[in-house]
Order: structure tokens, then C-alpha cells, then sequence
């Protein structure tokens, strides 16, 4: 499946737990001010990419703890990166990704691809980044009123699950 990207991070330790390979989304309709990521934002940058050589390229380094997705904003391509997901975790790694939605926004959606990717994500970091809650004391996040949510045990319990505080 193809899957437009702005760049790749093969061996990131910023962008979740371990060793991560970072895929960079192209699009963001955002334009959240003091965004670290602006070239990302027009849809038609960047570059088309088969998920399978994604794979490829992860399956290389027996060091990766898992796959990010980071942006532009992911789930503006939601049904090839839940793909991707899903095979990322046939290969027993874990699956973040960042969004500048909330939770309850994505979920309200009722979208059905934007839900397959929420199935899939090990953890989910959300909410836009605001530059006057900057903080770079937080962990995996830039601002404070952004969340890394454990999907997993938000899945189990019902409520939105912490990762971090």
C-alpha cells in the first residue's frame, strides 16, 4: 500500500520507548504555530512510498523495539498506516504514534480507518502542540497539554490509560 512521507528516522530514541524506526507523514492541516515539523505540512510535498519496503527497511535492524508515526499528521493516512501497524506487530514490535487530535477527536469520527489505525497503536500521543504550554522537561512531548496514552490499557479499562504523566 502506498503511503505518502516526508522523511524516515531509522534508529530514533526520542520518539517513543527504545530504539524506534520514525516515519514521517507528509500533510498536516494543522499549522500549529512553532511547529518542529513544518515542511511537513503541504500535502502535495514529500514522497510516495510502499509500505512492504518500509518493512523491508524495519527488518534490517534487529535493535527496534517498534515503529512511530509521526507527521504532517498520521491519520489524515489512516488505512495504510494501520496496515503497516498490523504488520509491524506480526513482527512483535510495538506501534506509537503522534497526532495533533485528541482521542475523543479521532474517536468521534466514526471513521472506520481512523479506528483500524486506533486498534492497532500500542501508544498515542495526542493533542496539538500549543508554544505556550512548551515544556522540554516532558517526556516524548512538547507541550503540556499533550498526552501519551497506553491505547492498550485504555482499551482494557474504559478510560483514557496514562503512559507517562
Amino acid at each position: 500500500m502506498k503511503l505518502r512521507i516526508a522523511g524516515l528516522v531509522e534508529e530514533s530514541v526520542v520518539d517513543g520507548d527504545g530504539c524506534r524506526f520514525t516515519v514521517f507523514v507528509q500533510g498536516c492541516p494543522r499549522h500549529c504555530p512553532g511547529c518542529q515539523n513544518p515542511e511537513t505540512q503541504p500535502f502535495d510535498g514529500g514522497r510516495d512510498i510502499d509500505t512492504r519496503d518500509l518493512l523491508r527497511q524495519m527488518e534490517d535492524n534487529p535493535l527496534l523495539a517498534g515503529i512511530t508515526f509521526s507527521g504532517g499528521e498520521p491519520f489524515c493516512q489512516p488505512r495504510p498506516l494501520a496496515e503497516l501497524a498490523k504488520a509491524v506487530h506480526a513482527r512483535g514490535l510495538d506501534v506509537w504514534s503522534y497526532t495533533g487530535n485528541t482521542l475523543e477527536e479521532l474517536q468521534s469520527r466514526k471513521d472506520e480507518d481512523v479506528s483500524a489505525l486506533l486498534a492497532e497503536l500500542d501508544v498515542l500521543v495526542d493533542g496539538e502542540y500549543i508554544e505556550a504550554q512548551r515544556d522540554l522537561t516532558l517526556k516524548f512531548r512538547g507541550s503540556r497539554n499533550q498526552r501519551v496514552i497506553d491505547m492498550n490499557a485504555t482499551r482494557q479499562k474504559g478510560i483514557v490509560t496514562l503512559k507517562y504523566e
